[in-house]
């Protein structure tokens, strides 16, 4: 546990505090090592629901889009959403990890 400087009142404050004792101000909080800020999808969780699930729409509720899953599940009897999950799912697979966790992690505020 070491001291660090408040940016705000400059008083000592420990590295493992939320917020500074004397002013309140918010502090930076200690992250672990390996530990994310950010939640992270699987893009291979991502490809096995669109390649196996994709008819109804699986892999669209992962991502965080109902709106788009519950079409898939609505038009699920015509075979299209299948169809267009197949594609997706080939889509999801030339993605990079980067550009897969850009496009459906860092849109969120």
């Amino acid at each position: 546990m070491a001291l660090s400087n408040c940016p705000e009142c400059h008083n000592p404050v420990s590295d493992q505090a939320a917020t500074c004792p004397k002013c309140g101000h918010p502090l930076k909080p200690a992250q672990t090592p390996g530990a994310s800020a950010t939640p992270v999808k699987s893009k291979s969780l991502t490809v096995f629901l669109a390649l196996i699930l994709g008819g109804i729409g699986a892999h669209k509720f992962y991502v965080d889009k109902p709106g788009v899953g519950l079409l898939y599940l609505l038009f699920c009897w015509s075979f299209i959403p299948s169809v267009i999950g197949l594609l997706e799912g080939i889509q999801y697979i030339t993605m990079t990890e980067e550009a897969f966790q850009k496009k459906y992690i860092d849109k969120k505020l």
